[in-house]
């Protein structure tokens, strides 16, 4: 039989930037302009912190080589039940995000095609039509999923990577001064309201160890796409948010449905922020694709491990999980259908926090297993206190992260945890050790034999 191609280092490296930029940073700018440009800040708290999360995840793919990812890890520790959490919370998260992309996606397509923000109906059709087109797309398997991914990541770095560069050239202190603290927040409350939007922009660092069974030489390509990709979306989300603070307006910045569209207008000409919108939306469906990709790898992986339907399991010729990609078109159609409301944004704004807390669990359950990983691998002492340090800061990170999403997105998460233990419930038995087996073999004792009637005709008696 043929070995089926898989992703090279690059590819993978895409995979993880697409995932990160090619949706996170489109509507960051309006919505950290929202806060004011104080909530920069935040991006010292969740760069450090984001870093450690992959580094983390880095080494766990080190030390343990499995498929399966994050509930790999997490089985570690936990054994089958982690596993299980981890994979149905990171599966539930991807699927809720991938309805927020398509959302985002929809709203630009909007200034060229206007009928698509007409009605709620409209909008719903156009999200549901781009998540089945994103959906057949991936059915060439890992290696055209790659190679896509590498080509629509230019959407967003070329028109944002430039802005981190050239931008400087327009860029005016006095209307970033403006824009500093327009609702006279403290830094802690500047810091702290935009955690959630931060975060969302990296999720995404895990998906080179969530693929990693399709990937060449995971043991070494996992770990550096991990730590390549991260290093370089925080690189040009730093640098393009600050620049763009100190070009346009904060008034105009925050009610913009294009902000670096919005930039290149200023900076050129509403021609050229028309292209740039329309290298977002391409961006943004390259996005959808490796996302899709992922949470069908997901699947699968769990399948394998008998964790989900024998159908997520099913390959074609290429590679792809295809029957467990149509059912997961269906299952995102209803988050799709559910989002119809007039009130829209505020619906994106309720799905991206929920997407963050039922990412955020997964990724302390996985990185609290690091350390029983690395005992089980025998890690020379001094790796194991300097990822031990590491791990433990990247947990603490995620935490605050957990507080700052706001109490309904926490409570929304709880309830999806609740649900995960039921379901938990019924696949349990299939893992559960038989009673026979489980049963302590009973001793060989002697039991005093009842009194003879005569001398000598007793013996002991065993039970």
């Amino acid at each position: 039989m043929q070995e089926k191609k898989k992703m090279n280092l690059m590819q993978l490296t895409f995979i993880v930037a697409v995932n990160m930029m090619g949706s996170g940073i489109i509507m960051l700018p309006t919505n950290m302009a929202q806060v004011g440009a104080i909530s920069l800040l935040s991006w010292v708290v969740t760069a450090v912190g984001s870093m450690c999360i992959a580094y983390g995840f880095a080494q766990a793919g080190v030390f343990n080589q499995r498929s399966g990812g994050m509930a790999a890890y997490a089985e570690d520790a936990y054994g089958k039940s982690g596993y299980f959490q981890v994979f149905l919370l990171y599966f539930v998260s991807l699927a809720i995000g991938n309805v927020a992309i398509a959302i985002s996606a929809v709203g630009y397509l909007a200034s060229f095609i206007p009928w698509l923000s007409s009605t709620p109906i409209a909008t719903c059709i156009g999200v549901i039509a781009l998540l089945w087109l994103t959906t057949f797309a991936n059915f060439g398997g890992p290696s055209v999923t790659g190679k896509i991914g590498a080509i629509t990541v230019w959407g967003v770095i070329l028109p944002v990577g430039a802005l981190s560069i050239i931008g400087w050239l327009w860029f005016s202190g006095d209307t970033f001064a403006a824009a500093w603290n327009p609702k006279g927040m403290t830094i802690a409350q500047g810091m702290g309201s935009s955690i959630t939007l931060t975060l969302w922009a990296f999720l995404g660092m895990e998906s080179a160890a969530q693929n990693s069974d399709a990937v060449e030489n995971p043991k070494r390509n996992v770990p550096l796409a991990c730590m390549f990709g991260t290093l370089g979306a925080a690189f040009v989300y730093v640098l393009s948010t600050s620049v763009i603070q100190g070009i346009v307006p904060n008034a105009e910045l925050a009610n913009s449905t294009g902000p670096f569209g919005l930039a290149y207008a200023k900076m050129f000409s509403p021609a050229v922020g028309s292209i740039v919108m329309m290298l977002a939306v391409i961006a943004c469906l390259g996005s959808l694709l490796g996302w899709q990709f992922t949470i069908a790898q997901t699947g699968k992986a769990a399948a394998d491990d008998r964790m989900f339907p024998s159908l997520f399991s099913k390959v074609n010729s290429m590679g792809a999980p295809i029957t467990g990609m149509l059912v997961l078109g269906v299952v995102q159609t209803l988050f799709a259908l559910m989002t119809i409301s007039p009130t829209l944004s505020e619906q994106f704004g309720a799905l991206v926090s929920l997407s963050v807390v039922t990412n955020v669990i997964p990724y302390v359950v996985a990185l609290s297993s690091l350390m029983v990983i690395m005992k089980a691998a025998k890690a020379p002492e001094g790796i194991f206190k300097r990822n031990s340090v590491i791990a433990a800061l990247a947990m603490a990170y995620s935490v605050f992260a957990l507080y700052a999403s706001g109490k309904d997105a926490v409570m929304g998460g709880m309830i999806v945890l609740g649900v995960t233990y039921i379901v938990w419930g019924f696949i349990a038995p299939r893992f559960a050790v038989p009673a026979a087996a489980a049963a302590p073999v009973p001793r060989t004792k002697t039991v005093p034999p009842p009194a003879p009637a005569t001398a000598g005709a007793g013996r002991p008696v065993t039970a």
